[in-house]
């Protein structure tokens, strides 16, 4: 028999990066994009400048997103603040800045919007990552009633939030199928549910997560079809750039699974 966690507390769509594919990923452009659209949860990265600022971005290096060079984690918040993070995407977005994890918690606490924060790293960093962006999760939304999940694809990084800050809601993200011992792995986090990857859900896979009591969440769907299927399924949620495409008020009923979350 299935059991549903009782630990999810979140809408059941969440978008991408902020907006999908719709306005420059991890800025603040993003979020009002995903919130212009009727979006209520986001989707975003987070890690550490050269001076330990935590900032939204994705990838190690500068040059996809941004006209700078190099790696992030050898900047410091200053020197990426003089970066354009919106012209790569459209002219419209030329002079996007770089925003800080505070201007995201400001944001989005005006604006009831609940965010899925995943710590990105370098493989040297992943103990200061975790630790550092942990406790500036638990500072900046402090008192909040649901407060942000949690996720990444580093034990290391999972195991600082676990020891910094035992209170915030986590979820192991996997690009794989479901390894061997996964039930073990979380509950040594101490991690409520699964990020997976669609490619690696099937509805069997589902009933194996539900049944054992944890959360799941598949990204990144951008077939209204497949979303639907998926939260029929029981999938708690859904990450997905197809924003102008999947409907909140579609999946409205799905988002309401328990009071409060692990």
């Amino acid at each position: 028999m299935k059991k549903v966690t009782n630990n999810w507390h979140w809408p059941a769509l969440i978008a991408h990066r902020g907006a999908g594919t719709l306005a420059p990923e991890n800025t603040l452009a993003a979020l009002r994009a995903g919130h212009d659209a009727g979006y209520r949860m986001v989707e975003f990265d987070v890690r550490l400048t050269r001076d330990a600022v935590p900032v939204l971005f994705h990838d190690d290096t500068l040059q996809r997103t941004s006209n700078g060079t190099g790696n992030v984690d050898d900047c410091t918040l200053e020197q990426l603040q003089a970066l354009d993070f919106g012209a790569w995407h459209s002219p419209l977005f030329a002079g996007e800045g770089i925003p800080t994890l505070e201007a995201v918690a400001a944001y989005t606490q005006a604006n009831q919007i609940h965010c899925n924060i995943e710590i990105k790293s370098s493989s040297a960093r992943q103990y200061e990552s975790g630790r550092v962006i942990a406790h500036a999760v638990s500072e900046l939304w402090n008192g909040v009633a649901t407060p942000p999940l949690v996720s990444s694809f580093s034990r290391t990084v999972l195991e600082a939030v676990r020891d910094t800050t035992p209170e915030l809601p986590r979820a192991l993200l996997l690009d794989t199928p479901l390894p061997t011992g996964w039930k073990h792995r979380l509950d040594e986090l101490g991690c409520m549910g699964i990020n997976l990857n669609d490619r690696h859900i099937s509805h069997a896979v589902v009933d194996e997560i539900l049944a054992a009591g944890h959360t799941l969440v598949a990204w990144t769907v951008n077939s209204p079809v497949r979303a639907r299927t998926l939260l029929d399924w029981g999938c708690h949620a859904v990450v997905t750039d197809a924003i102008d495409q999947i409907n909140p008020a579609d999946t409205a009923g799905q988002a309401k699974r328990s009071p409060s979350p692990r």
